[in-house]
């Protein structure tokens, strides 16, 4: 194998909005992993991606490029319902796999991916970057270290903008069977960040709504029906016995952001970002201990696994993955959170689902 692990990425279009937020860039700066292969399904795009981001090779066949010898590990970084199949051939092909959130359309293809990838003896990252951010991280620490004692309560909420006027390219994700949407994107991502600082919950009761039923097509000028829902509100205990409360939403006008407070009998923490827990802003963590007034806490460099030029923003939390990813491959040590991370989150979606559906409270597996 090369020094560096050598990325095939599936998605690999320069004008696709979250990869060239993110992964791109921190690719660029990368000092563990190459980008040596790209794939679109057209040769234009392929080639344009080759060009723009300096890899070796441009496939417009993924399974091609999982075949190809030339690739250590593969990335796949596409629309949800697209996961499943391209994330099933490099496992096949016997390829580490980087998959985004959420890992599958359904738990169904999620439990299915999670035990190929355990048959074949892989290493596997899914893209649920709180568990690399170092804010959390430290909170998680400081937490499990008795800094606020043993925790009572808490809360998190992220308020999104979410638009209720776009391009009919862009109303696909109001169809709820295809997975993509505020309880599995926006929802999964706080509300595994939750449980990631103070642990599992063990029983909920849930609310998941539509509130905007139809969105307009900006280019075509027609309303069209909207499955997906757009506010979720879980409320429960955790397994520590402290009580929980989140609330999710895709909201049209200045979305508010994200912030998660946890009491505790001797202090409070609190962490609080412009976006959402997993981008790759610093998320300022706050702390009281044993007082009413709220400090800044520095975040320590041990969290910080990323050179001091790389870039910040969103492309953050991706190169901590990153880092973690090759790290995995490398000594079969793998502290990221992986294909099992995703099942367990996605079947804790379909608990919040059918708490809805049925106005009952549920025990959580």
């Amino acid at each position: 194998m090369a020094d560096k692990i050598r990325l095939g990425f599936i998605g690999a279009n320069v004008r696709s909005t979250w990869a060239s937020q993110s992964h791109f860039p921190a690719l660029r700066a990368s000092p563990d992993v190459e980008l040596t292969a790209v794939c679109t399904t057209k040769p234009e795009s392929a080639g344009e991606a080759r060009k723009t981001l300096g890899a070796k090779f441009a496939f417009t066949d993924f399974r091609a490029m999982v075949s190809s010898p030339e690739v250590d590990a593969v990335a796949v970084v596409v629309r949800v319902p697209s996961h499943f199949e391209t994330t099933r051939a490099a496992i096949e092909a016997g390829k580490h796999v980087y998959t985004e959130w959420p890992l599958g359309r359904t738990t169904v293809e999620a439990e299915e991916l999670a035990a190929l990838a355990r048959a074949k003896g892989v290493q596997t990252a899914v893209g649920l970057q709180s568990r690399v951010s170092p804010s959390l991280l430290y909170m998680k620490e400081l937490i499990d270290t008795g800094y606020i004692g043993e925790v009572l309560s808490c809360h998190a909420d992220c308020m999104r903008d979410g638009a209720l006027a776009r391009p009919a390219a862009r109303t696909w994700q109001r169809d709820v069977t295809l997975g993509a949407n505020p309880l599995t994107i926006a929802n999964g991502h706080v509300i595994d960040a939750l449980r990631f600082v103070v642990g599992n919950f063990s029983r909920v009761s849930c609310m998941v709504t539509t509130q905007a039923k139809q969105w307009l097509q900006s280019d075509t000028k027609k309303m069209v029906d909207v499955t997906s829902p757009d506010n979720i509100l879980v409320s429960g205990k955790l397994a520590s016995g402290a009580v929980a409360s989140v609330h999710v939403a895709a909201v049209p006008w200045a979305g508010g952001g994200f912030r998660m407070v946890v009491y505790g009998r001797e202090g409070t923490l609190v962490a609080t970002g412009d976006v959402s827990s997993q981008r790759g802003e610093m998320l300022r963590v706050q702390a009281a201990q044993r007082s009413h007034e709220l400090i800044d806490l520095p975040i320590p460099d041990r969290f910080v696994w990323m050179p001091p030029d790389f870039p910040r923003g969103d492309p953050f939390n991706v190169g901590q993955m990153y880092k973690l990813f090759a790290d995995a491959i490398r000594t079969g040590n793998n502290r990221l959170p992986t294909f099992d991370t995703a099942v367990d989150l996605h079947r804790f979606l379909d608990t919040i689902r059918q708490s809805s559906e049925t106005g009952r409270e549920m025990e959580v597996a």
